[in-house]
């Protein structure tokens, strides 16, 4: 099988391999397992860094880079413009040497991409829609586009659309799908967490605006104010870490919040185990792997109620939703705290929810599209 993928994730040749975003670049993996060949179609740039970047490994892959574009300003518009046609045409000469098509969505590659699969109606197709699915939530006009062109049947023939989520009224070719992080055997016994003298918070992911870190400062330092021995600690790198730092020092917080940078996954895992709740206060996610990965280990989620959220924390059962009312959030998670019934309740369902979700059921499901 001959299958090419369209993504908007930006690449770098390093040697004589490609790198990206390592959560992608090791998903992608798991699809090459069961095709010959492999076409990427995506922007490179030689300058760029990520301290958690991974490489395809394909015996037979193929790279063909297309400029960076964006549809952000008027003169950004004006340069897309110019750079359309060989873009285009990049992309529909790919499809047609492909067997399977696959599209990586939302982004600007994935909508260029749900409008040129049209004239392939009898190909094999799959979308892994990455974000927000929910229809009522507020996106871009574009991604409202790319949504309704790979939804609607007609346009989209032979196509299966992976999204995050349970989500009513759709239409045939809307799978609801999901991502790992896990394998089978590391499905260790966990054994009850008690929480005693201290309660110990975690936040996994990208310091930036989006993903709030602040807020899930704010809330252990609330907690703190209230007599509980609350300790956090933050896991990520990004542009928000110095106006962070500066925030922990200025409210003398730097003896229960500590700002720790990028860890390799096997050490994270044990700081998983050590948590009673981690914090994902973030304003978008698709599927949020921070949460999926915490709830493995049987550590309590506190989470903002966006993409398939709720549903991940079956609202309410095995989770802390947040509300938008910031007292209303520190009172749940006090009342959680507060009863170790209740708590462990939730850590066990939520542990058992996520355990069903591994790598090997992930790659069987994978083999089935293909």
């Amino acid at each position: 099988m001959k299958f090419v993928v369209i993504t908007h994730v930006v690449h770098k040749k390093v040697g004589s391999n490609f790198q990206a975003y390592a959560p992608y670049v090791l998903e992608m993996n798991r699809w090459f397992n069961y095709v010959d060949a492999v076409k990427i179609v995506a922007p490179a740039n030689i300058d760029y860094a990520s301290k958690i970047a991974a490489a395809y490994q394909h015996k037979q892959l193929d790279f063909v880079e297309v400029p960076q574009f964006s549809l952000l300003s008027v003169r950004s518009v004006f340069t897309t413009l110019l750079k359309l046609p060989i873009i285009s045409y990049t992309i529909w000469k790919s499809m047609k040497w492909a067997d399977h098509i696959h599209l990586r969505c939302p982004g600007n590659m994935g909508l260029l991409g749900s409008m040129i699969q049209v004239f392939f109606p009898s190909k094999a197709k799959t979308v892994k829609y990455a974000g927000n699915w929910d229809p009522n939530s507020k996106q871009p006009w574009s991604y409202k586009l790319q949504k309704w062109i790979i939804s609607n049947t007609f346009l989209s023939k032979n196509m299966k659309v992976l999204v995050y989520g349970d989500w009513p009224e759709q239409t045939k070719n809307i799978k609801s799908f999901f991502t790992a992080s896990f394998s089978e055997n590391e499905c260790v016994h966990i054994d009850d967490k008690i929480i005693e003298n201290q309660v110990r918070f975690i936040f996994v992911g990208s310091l930036v605006e989006g993903k709030r870190p602040l807020e899930a400062i704010k809330i252990v330092q609330s907690l703190k104010l209230k007599g509980i021995n609350a300790v956090l600690e933050l896991y990520g790198e990004g542009s928000l870490k110095e106006s962070l730092q500066s925030y922990i020092i200025e409210n003398n917080l730097s003896d229960i919040i500590k700002l720790c940078g990028v860890i390799p996954l096997e050490l994270l895992k044990r700081k998983y185990q050590e948590a009673h709740f981690s914090i994902l206060p973030s304003k978008s996610e698709g599927w949020p792997k921070a949460v999926a990965e915490a709830m493995f280990f049987n550590c309590v989620p506190i989470a903002t109620p966006v993409s398939c959220v709720p549903w991940m924390l079956n609202y309410g059962k095995r989770g802390i939703v947040m509300d938008q009312n910031f007292d209303k959030n520190i009172a749940k998670i006090d009342g959680v705290i507060k009863d170790p019934l209740v708590y462990n309740d939730m850590a066990k369902e939520a542990g058992d929810w996520s355990r069903t979700y591994t790598l090997e059921y992930f790659e069987a499901e994978i083999y089935k599209l293909l």
